[in-house]
């Protein structure tokens, strides 16, 4: 069996590191409204970041699936933009230091891959890891974000409630890792937030502003948004243009706020552990695929009278 440290390269200059808290956001699995993607992407523009440790990409990434870009210049390749998969150093808007972890999910190799970063985790003495991704879900853009939690110990998401049941779904590299740091007794929380599922393709920066103020929350970091604030006030104007120009999606997002205020009237009940499902009689709610097809025609009118 090969050596897991082999699938990285421990840089120098970070033999101080210990006992702080690590973010993972793999970029490849369920991410619904660009919602880690965005708030990652927060943190590396207004943040510094130096690379503690770099992962192999050549025996992780599978290059077929998700070929790296290449920029040809009339006659000649002039640049080769390589995946990377690393460790960084950042710290936050008051100085306290944290670990990031970021790239694309790996292809291959996942569990030498999670051996790899428990023995990270375990080399800088790590307090906490935390993940954040979108889902898509039945609720409306006009209510509170709200979010499904996950630990190793359910100590560490104490004052959330379950909005779902048992569930099989595709697996995903960092589920695993979550998994597997359970098993050696490393805490680990991730939060999947619930974005409208008629907003889960495109950005939608109030699930990153949630996703940053979980985080934040779990972790103590104090953790920039303003980008992400100014980024939603644009969002928030250009869907209610939307939905005000469609009576379709008006009803749509009426039903669905009814559905979500009687699910949230009956969480106040402790028998009761609604799991958010859809009216199956005439009002009936659109699937995503149905809203998606209503708003993608009202944008194409919008392009077609020069909108644009």
């Amino acid at each position: 069996m090969r050596d897991s440290a082999d699938l990285y390269q421990l840089h120098p200059g970070f033999e101080d590191v210990a006992g702080l808290a690590m973010l993972v956001f793999l970029d490849g699995f369920v991410d619904a409204g660009h919602t880690g993607r965005q708030m990652v992407a927060s943190l590396f523009d207004r943040l510094t970041a130096e690379e503690v440790a770099t992962f192999d990409g050549d025996r992780l990434v599978d290059y077929r699936s998700r070929r790296p870009t290449m920029t040809f210049v009339e006659n000649t390749w002039t640049s080769y933009e390589t995946p990377k998969l690393a460790l960084y150093r950042m710290h936050d808007e008051e100085g306290s230091p944290f670990l990031l972890l970021r790239g694309p999910e790996p292809d291959l190799e996942w569990e030498g891959f999670c051996a790899a970063v428990i023995g990270l985790v375990e080399h800088f003495s790590v307090t906490l890891s935390v993940s954040v991704h979108g889902i898509p879900m039945a609720v409306p853009h006009t209510r509170p974000i709200t979010v499904t939690p996950h630990a190793t110990r359910p100590e560490l998401i104490e004052g959330h409630s379950s909005w779902i049941g048992r569930v099989e779904v595709p697996g995903s590299a960092v589920s695993l890792l979550e998994y597997r740091l359970g098993e050696r007794d490393h805490d680990f929380i991730g939060y999947a937030v619930h974005v409208p599922s008629y907003l889960a393709q495109s950005p939608y920066p109030r699930a990153a502003i949630a996703a940053t103020e979980y985080v934040a929350t779990a972790t103590g970091l104090v953790l920039p948004t303003g980008a992400l604030e100014e980024a939603a006030g644009t969002t928030d104007a250009d869907i209610e243009e939307q939905v005000a120009a469609s009576a379709e999606v008006q009803r749509v997002v009426a039903n669905l706020e009814r559905q979500y205020d009687d699910i949230m009237s009956a969480r106040t009940d402790p028998e009761d552990r609604p799991v958010l499902p859809l009216a199956e009689d005439e009002t009936r709610l659109p699937t995503a695929e149905e809203l998606g097809a209503e708003l993608e025609r009202y944008l194409a009118e919008r392009e077609g009278d020069g909108n644009g």
